[in-house]
């Protein structure tokens, strides 16, 4: 009687994760669908996940671009924006969280309430003043403005490798000390290769925050031949002709593959960098 309830608990707790899990899919199926769909099928049959007629001229149509610029230029502005964005992130912030959590020095507490404070602010806070100041340095239409400030620390990311360094003994440190190294030495040599897990996990939330980042390009990019991926999916809506949904959907299908491979490769990396850093709920 006993196994019996449990089975039943068993089966109604899969039904239960599987209806959450196709609920939470069926945007992405919905994506996947409409960009093997015509044009003008895609709101006519927006019910059916199946495509009367399966299409691929969507993607050829998507990746030929505008004006000349293909979506592979648009690409390639996303990875140089990524890429240089989560490697200054993550060795900033790196260094910061380990003078926080190995280095004394007078008002570290009032300065680590001061970096965390900042997670507080709204991005619309400080735009205006970025704005200007970036515009004064001549900025404008360039990357530097998306980039630059990825190399003076994420708070959160302060944060996260700081509570992981201090799950390290401070022994080792210490050991090292006697042994005539000093804090930039034990920094590269024996921190480093200890918080790999969360400096990975930093980097991966990085590299996805940065690549759907809409708002900043926006602001920044007037070229199109700068604009990310992010940005160029909007260049599909046009108020003066016909909107080609087909290629949007098919580039936006498309841009969500870097995401799911570097989400799928190093997955195992954020569930050990969040539990060990004190992180986990």
């Amino acid at each position: 009687m006993l196994n019996g309830s449990r089975s039943i608990k068993t089966v109604v707790y899969h039904v239960f994760v599987c209806a959450l899990a196709i609920a939470a899919m069926y945007p992405i199926l919905w994506l996947i669908a409409s960009s093997l769909k015509p044009n003008d099928e895609i709101y006519s049959t927006a019910s059916s996940l199946i495509p009367s007629t399966f299409t691929w001229s969507n993607y050829a149509k998507g990746w030929q671009g505008f004006a000349g610029t293909t979506f592979g230029t648009f690409m390639k502005n996303s990875f140089i924006i990524v890429i240089i964005s989560t490697i200054g992130a993550v060795a900033s912030s790196a260094a910061v969280g380990y003078g926080f959590a190995r280095v004394k020095f007078f008002g570290s507490k009032f300065w680590f309430g001061a970096v965390m404070l900042t997670m507080l602010l709204p991005q619309d806070v400080t735009i205006i003043s970025q704005y200007v100041m970036f515009s004064k340095l001549g900025w404008l239409s360039t990357f530097k403005p998306i980039i630059v400030p990825q190399f003076f620390g994420i708070p959160f990311f302060i944060f996260l490798i700081m509570q992981f360094i201090r799950t390290i003994p401070g022994e080792l440190d210490e050991a090292a000390k006697m042994d005539g190294c000093s804090k930039y030495t034990i920094f590269y040599k024996i921190i480093i290769p200890l918080i790999v897990p969360a400096l990975v996990t930093s980097a991966i939330f990085s590299f996805y925050w940065r690549w759907d980042d809409f708002y900043t390009p926006l602001l920044y990019l007037n070229d199109p031949k700068l604009y990310p991926m992010s940005l160029a999916l909007k260049l599909f809506l046009d108020n003066d002709a016909l909107n080609n949904w087909g290629g949007m959907f098919a580039m936006s299908t498309l841009s969500l593959l870097p995401i799911f491979i570097v989400f799928v490769a190093f997955q195992k990396y954020i569930v050990e960098g969040i539990s060990t850093s004190g992180l986990k709920g």
